[in-house]
């Protein structure tokens, strides 16, 4: 292995005690594959067993903690126990290795199609629908819904544990429904969960409230619980970057192992406020990443790029594209095979990358993600 990459090969040592052998970890991404019942299929398994291994921490697809908030055909569950057998095998499978498990648990929230819901009805924090054509208006949560979805995030997290994974991710980004509670453009409440931006945190911080109890409770190991979180919205009225440093702040007391930031690109400014031109990563990191580890993710696509991110103060690295077109990315760069890393997705490489059909058929047809090659 080139010296120079010695970095990527650190191991790392989360708060709650976990200690992982590198500091690379594979990124949450849908593939889709799941049965239409929530259960994790052999399909996915080989896909999440080709990927592990090497890497030392990998976060799964997110799972839906609660039946009306399922968001993706071919999505996997964690809403019932008896969904714990399936994720048993799942987690045993990513953990070849010494690789770290993370399961990724979610709610849709007005994200969720209207045809996965039992009552075709998807819910909110407020009853305004998604700023895209074809969104449907949400049925605003009652209170009593509310609590049940805390309660939800806790259950999800005590079945993650009886399954054998090493952590959770609390999702709270890319529009679902945490973000949705976060957000004025999505939470137009004037009770306890709405208005004041201190407010509009509390659904968000209660559920990692849950989370950490039922840890505390069940746990007999450490336990990760991340949280992932998106630094600004697009719309009007949207999250800014200054509601984000507020809310990180408020995070970072609440005892995590890391913060993963989701962004397309690592190094890239605001989007809202053209005159904030420093990465959102780093300027959450320099915010609080003293008191909670942050995870960055975005367009690091080689060796050097992972290297130059990590030498800018960030603790971990997560990557996912990469990982779909080179699942062995980590295992060549320690080799010192950095020239036989496929940059590329070649249509004929399916069955050698072992990616199931429903999410091969996506890569396939939507322009733009990955660079494919005939």
């Amino acid at each position: 292995m080139n010296t120079k990459y010695e970095q990527i090969f650190q191991s790392f040592t989360f708060p709650s005690g976990v200690e992982v052998k590198n500091r690379i970890m594979v990124a949450p991404m849908t593939n889709y594959s799941s049965h239409d019942n929530g259960e994790v299929s052999e399909a996915e398994l080989a896909y999440y067993k080709e990927r592990s291994g090497g890497v030392g921490t990998f976060i799964t697809a997110c799972a839906y903690v609660s039946k009306d908030g399922k968001g993706f055909p071919g999505q996997f569950s964690v809403d019932d126990d008896s969904f714990i057998p399936g994720l048993k095998k799942l987690a045993e499978t990513m953990q070849s290795n010494g690789t770290k498990a993370i399961i990724q648990i979610y709610h849709g929230g007005r994200q969720s199609p209207p045809e996965l819901l039992p009552d075709q009805q998807p819910v909110s924090a407020s009853a305004v629908a998604a700023e895209r054509e074809g969104s449907p208006v949400p049925r605003k949560m009652s209170e009593e819904e509310i609590q049940n979805t805390i309660k939800a995030f806790g259950e999800a997290t005590r079945r993650a544990i009886e399954a054998g994974f090493d952590g959770v991710e609390i999702h709270g980004a890319n529009t679902y429904l945490l973000q949705q509670y976060f957000s004025p453009h999505s939470n137009r409440r004037d009770d306890q969960w709405g208005g004041s931006l201190e407010n509009r945190m509390k659904f968000p911080l209660a559920i990692v409230q849950s989370v950490k109890q039922i840890v505390a409770e069940h746990s007999k190991k450490p336990f990760i619980v991340g949280y992932r979180i998106s630094p600004e919205e697009g719309t009007n009225p949207g999250i800014t970057l200054e509601d984000t440093l507020q809310f990180v702040d408020k995070l970072a007391d609440q005892s995590l192992d890391y913060l993963h930031i989701s962004v397309n690109t690592f190094w890239n400014g605001s989007f809202r406020d053209k005159n904030e031109s420093e990465s959102r990563i780093i300027k959450i990191h320099e915010a609080v990443g003293s008191r909670v580890p942050i995870v960055g993710v975005g367009s690091l696509h080689t060796p050097d790029e992972v290297v130059e991110a990590l030498e800018a103060g960030i603790p971990l690295i997560a990557l996912g594209r990469e990982l779909l077109m080179e699942p062995k990315w980590i295992e060549k760069v320690e080799a010192g095979q950095i020239e036989e890393i496929r940059t590329t997705l070649s249509r004929k490489d399916q069955e050698k990358l072992v990616i199931p059909d429903p999410l091969w058929n996506r890569l396939m047809n939507v322009k733009g993600w990955l660079p494919v090659v005939d």
